[in-house]
């Protein structure tokens, strides 16, 4: 049986998008720094637990993690601790 690939309505590919987009800007952290930032990335999308209709929530998590990722993106910031 063919496997199709699954549709992702606008706000899951967003998130999608946004999780790759957090896994390039960590790339040019420091080698030895990167799998913290892996680890913190991973952290912050596994910390709720939401369901996909909760659109609201969702959309707050994308706004907040948006600013947190412009802040990281810093050159002056080159490792992270959880």
């Amino acid at each position: 049986m063919p496997s199709f690939p699954t549709r992702r309505s606008g706000l899951q590919q967003e998130v999608v998008n946004f999780y790759r987009e957090c896994f390039r800007a960590a790339r040019v952290k420091p080698a030895q720094n990167r799998p913290h930032f892996y680890s913190f990335i991973r952290s912050q999308f596994r910390e709720h637990d939401l369901k996909k209709h909760d659109f609201a929530t969702i959309e707050y998590l994308l706004r907040r993690g948006k600013r947190q990722l412009e802040t990281y993106r810093e050159r002056s910031i080159d490792d992270i601790h959880m």
